[in-house]
């Protein structure tokens, strides 16, 4: 039985390294219980995975003689099929079970693995990737996410510092088994290619077998969780008329919305203290009906105030994902690889370095959201990311090349954790697992058109332009997500304030 500790503040007059633990976040982590150590523990070795062949994905299709148009048509139908796979999934994960789906994932990665070890052929591979699970650029797409923040979101309800936490923590043990991913898939690659009667593809397949370890490590972890990840139902009356009445005070409260896109102070606390009342007493008291099933009522269920806040949001991170598609790593190590002639062990020392920087600034992630605010720490970390992706192909220097890569990547997942938080912090409990579905099919969906237009660039010697056009995309982002958000502040139980 895990042991309690202090979840509050600690006060002045306790040792330093106490204050420290509660600073960063582990005491929080600590305080969350096995369910969400298990959740971390199957992102970690996922991304393990992830980062291991993503960053020789468009390599791999290269030595097989494939053009970079098809290399890049490749991620972009690749995640398609994770917009499919997470759209069905997350839809009706609340329905048929948290766990099931994150079970079906890991055995979905297992049969794609195997997949990529035996067959070279690019139409096999390709509907491989659509209906698998393969990240074809390095991150983390497909069903897999969303489930897991609303996992964390949901035993973390009732403490914004307490979600903040945790969510930093699974950005920051994500980076790390990216991190080490890289940097063994680049030794072990570059060693194997230069034995006797191994080429580079032959080096590639064997590094996929990490995608059937993971998977099965993954699904062991699900087996594992208890039931508290799963979202429990209720169909009492009384519940289901409490609610509709909050819900209907609630759409009043939101046409005395103020200009600008911001909510009005009475109004964001009394949606606070509703979503926290959500969050807490676990329940789902919406009515099921004959549609009930079908992904229309599924959106239609998402209550008003939820959608007024997702609406304004989910344009956005559609238009950082489709920078982020253009330049993903995948592309970029391959972008080194062509423009400085690079090998196999280099591009994996300084894919695992910047991986490393990633999961060290995360770890800032939770204290700064907590003394500066979710938006503020979004923008301010995501501002000088996205300046670096804009000035990337400018210098003719390797050394500036990797220090611009380096600060891209270094502060690039600082916003992650505070933006799962936030939108936790907006949506009820019991309509996170499909808002999540959403914004990550949003998100997912934007970024399919990325590759192929990188592809297309590439092929016609015009690289550069995806950088500059991904930046100025990003960029956008976020001084819209400023413009927007900036006066939404959020009270300490994980709803607006």
């Amino acid at each position: 039985m895990t042991t309690a500790l202090s979840s509050t503040p600690p006060p002045s007059s306790l040792p330093p390294a106490q204050r420290l633990l509660h600073e960063l976040g582990l005491i929080s982590l600590w305080n969350t219980g096995p369910d969400s150590w298990l959740v971390l523990i199957s992102r970690t070795t996922r991304m393990f995975a992830y980062g291991s062949n993503g960053i020789f994905i468009a390599l791999f299709f290269s030595s097989l003689g494939f053009s970079d148009f098809r290399i890049g048509a490749f991620m972009t139908l690749t995640l398609l099929g994770d917009v499919i796979l997470t759209v069905i999934l997350t839809l009706i994960a609340d329905r048929i079970g948290r766990r099931n789906i994150l079970l079906f994932g890991s055995l979905m990665m297992v049969l794609s693995g195997f997949t990529f070890i035996y067959f070279e052929n690019y139409w096999i591979l390709l509907l491989a990737s659509v209906v698998g699970i393969i990240s074809a650029t390095g991150g983390d797409f497909g069903p897999f996410r969303a489930i897991e923040e609303s996992i964390l979101s949901h035993t973390t309800a009732g403490s914004s510092k307490t979600r903040s936490d945790v969510l930093s923590w699974y950005v920051v043990t994500s980076a790390l088994g990216s991190a080490v991913g890289t940097e063994i898939s680049g030794k072990v690659v570059n060693w194997l290619s230069k034995k006797e009667g191994w080429t580079d593809v032959r080096a590639y397949h064997v590094m996929f077998w990490l995608y059937v370890l993971n998977g099965g490590i993954g699904a062991i972890c699900v087996l594992l969780m208890s039931d508290k990840t799963e979202l429990a139902s209720s169909g009492s009356t009384k519940q289901l008329e409490d609610e509709e009445r909050e819900l209907e005070e609630q759409e009043r409260l939101l046409e005395g919305e103020e200009g600008g896109g911001r909510l009005s102070t009475s109004t964001v606390e009394h949606i606070a203290l509703t979503s926290s009342s959500n969050a807490n007493t676990n329940t789902d008291v919406k009515p099921e009906g004959p549609t009930s099933s079908k992904w229309s009522s599924k959106f239609s269920q998402i209550s008003p105030q939820t959608r007024a806040v997702m609406y304004k949001l989910w344009p956005l991170l559609a238009v950082d994902s489709l920078a982020d598609g253009m330049v993903g790593y995948a592309l970029t190590t391959y972008y080194l690889a062509q423009k400085f002639q690079l090998s196999n062990a280099t591009l994996g020392d300084i894919t695992s370095i910047s991986y490393f920087l990633a999961a060290v600034s995360s770890i800032a992630a939770g204290p700064l959201a907590n003394h500066l605010g979710l938006i503020n720490t979004m923008v301010f970390t995501h501002v000088p990311s996205s300046t670096a992706v804009l000035l990337f192909p400018a210098p003719d220097s390797l050394a500036l090349t990797i220090i611009l890569f380096f600060i891209r990547t270094g502060l690039n997942n600082m916003d992650q954790a505070p933006r799962a938080a936030f939108i936790a912090a907006v949506v009820p409990s019991d309509e996170l697992a499909a808002v999540n579905g959403i914004t990550s099919t949003v998100r997912t969906l934007a970024s399919t058109a990325g590759p192929t237009i990188t592809g297309w660039l590439a092929g016609g010697e015009k690289f550069w332009i995806a950088y500059v056009a991904a930046g100025s995309l990003r960029l956008a982002y976020d001084f819209g997500l400023w413009a927007l958000f900036v006066g939404m502040k959020l009270n300490q139980q994980g709803g607006r304030d």
